[in-house]
């Protein structure tokens, strides 16, 4: 019997030790000052595969946010599992969290949401993470 598959909501945080020119294809270069950044995103296809996919550096460059995963210096992700938080529902919380919304139309193009990308002031990212009761991504490869 097949395993099923685990769909949900993810929050991906990114350590960029030193400021950062980046080429995100359609966006064009973008300016990320060194820090802590968040992303939000939805995996119905598949959390286990997105999550080890997101946390690998090589691989195929599909989404906006893979330009930042393969030059980031740490990430980690985190799931919303088995009740997930919609995707954008993710997003507000982040910014009601503290989280400063940067580069519009990030990660967003298929939605009305300003961007899902975002910085993280100290502490911001474990209060979201304690707010949606958000579990640890463990990689399952």
């Amino acid at each position: 019997m097949k395993p099923s598959v685990r769909r949900g909501t993810y929050v991906l945080l990114l350590d960029f030790l030193q400021p950062s020119d980046i080429e995100v294809r359609s966006k064009g270069i973008l300016h990320f000052d060194a820090g802590r950044y968040c992303y939000v995103g939805s995996a119905m296809g598949g959390l286990d595969q997105r999550l080890s996919r997101h946390l690998r550096h090589e691989k195929c460059m599909r989404w906006h946010i893979d330009f930042l995963t393969v030059l980031a210096d740490a990430a980690e992700a985190w799931e919303s599992y088995p009740d997930p938080i919609p995707e954008c529902d993710l997003a507000r919380m982040a910014e009601a969290c503290g989280m400063v919304p940067v580069h519009p139309g990030f990660g967003c193009s298929d939605c009305r949401c300003r961007t899902h990308l975002f910085t993280v002031p100290e502490g911001a990212d474990r209060t979201l993470i304690s707010k949606c009761g958000l579990h640890r991504f463990t990689s399952v490869e």
